[in-house]
């Protein structure tokens, strides 16, 4: 595996420590703060911006109690500056005292910005059955 996968990986594995540990500094530490940085959470509309992003982060974190995330990558490419990572993301959620299971696959982009790699792109879809 090359250097530059490797640290797509590794950026891939910071924003789901980030995710699952419900910790907001180190998710603004993963995203590019760009205008033009994407999220689509499953079953959500496309929010662009980082302004945009955060907040429904916050929301995610301020309403969940437990988060458990289990990931099973299927690629990872890097050419030049951008690198992307295809998983399927096994989520485990508690809101509310309600246990709710879902997986989706999930394509997360990566721009190499000064010397960092960052999320500029995050898509979940749910899988169904």
């Amino acid at each position: 595996m090359t250097d530059e996968r490797t640290e797509v990986l590794a950026a891939n594995e910071a924003f789901y420590r980030a995710f699952e540990k419900k910790d907001m500094e180190a998710m603004s530490a993963v995203w590019s703060q760009g205008i033009a940085t994407v999220c689509i959470h499953p079953g959500r509309k496309a929010l662009k911006g980082w302004k945009e992003i955060r907040s429904a982060w916050q929301t995610i974190f301020k309403n969940t109690q437990y988060l458990e995330i289990d990931t099973n990558i299927v690629t990872t490419e890097v050419r030049n500056n951008i690198g992307y990572v295809i998983l399927v993301e096994n989520v485990l959620q508690v809101n509310s005292g309600r246990k709710v299971q879902a997986k989706s696959t999930a394509t997360n982009i990566f721009e190499f910005m000064g010397g960092k790699w960052y999320l500029i792109h995050h898509h979940g879809s749910p899988l169904m059955g």
